[in-house]
């Protein structure tokens, strides 16, 4: 018998043994592999359990920065819209057309035509200009003459 057996028959005491006592030895290590595969097993299984609910926590947390993303792209659209906006040039409302009129060359063409003698109907007519502005500027210049 070994030194575990005696001990085991020591133990029992009074107790008549039908069976050899290195089964039951054998018997609790038996149980005790059994005890270890089950705690693992749970062990496992709570592992399982907690990295589901990492997972959906990640999940739910994914959602909120992609719904944060969405709104921050929306308003950084918005600004890029009114930067644009604001940076274009203001279009303004009144409209200058061009008419005929006096600038410095036709005056000085109609100086010299009616220095050359031509009436102030061929001068407007020439210089596409209307009449009345070659009437002003000729008694305007008879005006400046007058005073040198």
């Amino acid at each position: 018998m070994t030194l575990w057996g005696h001990h085991l028959a020591a133990w029992m005491g009074h107790w008549e043994l039908a069976v050899p006592p290195f089964v039951i030895l054998f018997a609790m290590l038996v149980g005790l592999m059994l005890a270890g595969v089950a705690a693992s097993l749970l062990a496992l299984m709570r592992a399982k359990a907690l990295l589901g609910t990492a997972e959906k926590l990640s999940r739910h947390s994914l959602d909120q920065c992609n719904t944060s993303i969405a709104s921050m792209q929306q308003n950084l659209n918005g600004l890029a819209k009114q930067m644009h906006e604001v940076s274009q040039p203001v279009a303004t409302t009144t409209v200058f057309t061009s008419k005929p009129g006096l600038n410095l060359t036709k005056r000085s063409q109609a100086i010299r035509m009616h220095r050359r003698g031509d009436s102030p109907e061929h001068i407007a007519k020439s210089l596409e200009i209307p009449l009345q502005e070659v009437d002003l500027l000729l008694k305007v210049h008879r005006i400046v003459i007058r005073t040198i």
